[in-house]
């Protein structure tokens, strides 16, 4: 249900440079999209050579474009990769219409789409981001060629006991509650317990990587808009879970048409591994890789075994052609 700013979990030192402030690994590149009344930063690898299909990655509730680094890395060969850091978080600035609704971030994404004329793109989400890329998928199917999603926040009748303060972010009143709770917390603290909740072997994490992720768990908490940001963004995911018909998330799984691979952790104490079935039934012609030892951000976890999945999505489904063609229910 939630995810957050982290620390990677590279075994070898990744070369970080400072972009205005922001961190990029090595090979890496940083523009800004400024549409009307909207202004996203985008973290992108320039491809390594001509005619790459392209590919969006969408992060969760409190992170950034920055969870996608390792899986764009390995998969730099394979898409032309972006990621777009989701208005009010990473280096965007907050919405003019302060709509941090699964709806509003989706609507967010797809004028970025629109106005790059990159699509149809190989969409990924993680988290919120999964729950935006869902509806993304079934309300503009031209914008999506193939869709992958890393612990998506569908709706659950059952949340795991360490989502409900994300839950409660919801509440009205609640932040500055939350706010007055944690005030005495280091920022060091506070990255050591998303850390924990997030990563399902926290250990892997390098003592570098730590140490970038609480430079800027530091810096998102001196943002005047960092509650309004997370509290309004929880309330957009409740308030999708709430919604039937037509219009809710699992009703918009089951039209997605686009070839679509399902990614769960076993340790995710986020989202309940228990929906990895229930998701693999609501997508069509789905298919589900599922990761024991991994926590809520399986794509920073193991970038080389989701990277190796969705390859083989591609090659299944006819979707590493040229022109991206294959069949409708992603069975190829």
């Amino acid at each position: 249900m939630s995810s957050t700013e982290l620390p990677g979990v590279r075994t070898t030192v990744e070369p970080i440079s400072q972009v205005g402030g922001a961190r990029v690994a090595e090979g890496e590149q940083l523009r800004t999209v400024a549409l009307p009344g909207l202004e996203m930063n985008v973290r992108f690898r320039p491809p390594v050579r001509e005619d790459m299909p392209p590919a969006l990655f969408v992060h969760g509730l409190g992170g950034s474009s920055q969870n996608w680094s390792a899986l764009m890395e390995v998969l730099a060969d394979t898409v032309d990769g972006e990621a777009l850091d989701l208005p009010g978080f990473g280096w965007s600035a907050p919405p003019a219409d302060r709509d941090y609704s699964v709806t509003g971030l989706a609507r967010a994404v797809i004028r970025h789409l629109d106005a790059a004329g990159r699509g149809p793109v190989h969409l990924f989400g993680n988290s919120l981001g999964g729950a935006v890329s869902t509806r993304i998928a079934a309300v503009r199917p031209d914008l999506v060629r193939t869709l992958t999603l890393v612990s998506p926040a569908l709706p659950e009748l059952r949340v795991q006991r360490s989502a409900v303060p994300t839950a409660l972010l919801a509440v009205p009143g609640m932040a500055p509650l939350f706010g007055r709770l944690t005030r005495g917390l280091t920022a060091e603290q506070r990255t050591r317990g998303v850390t924990q909740l997030c990563y399902g072997d926290p250990a892997r994490v390098t003592e570098e990587g730590f140490g970038q992720a609480v430079e800027e768990m530091r810096r998102r908490m001196e943002l005047p808009y960092f509650w309004e940001a997370m509290t309004r963004s929880s309330r957009g995911i409740v308030d999708a879970y709430t919604l039937g018909g037509q219009h809710g998330l699992w009703r918009q799984a089951q039209r997605v048409l686009a070839p679509t691979l399902l990614v769960y952790g076993g340790r995710d104490q986020l989202v309940s591994y228990r929906m990895a079935r229930k998701a693999a039934a609501a997508f069509r012609g789905s298919r589900l890789l599922s990761l024991p030892e991994a926590g809520h951000v399986a794509m920073m976890e193991y970038p080389e075994i989701v990277a190796a999945a969705f390859r083989e999505l591609l090659h299944d489904t006819g979707r590493d052609t040229e022109d991206g063609t294959g069949t409708e229910d992603g069975k190829g």
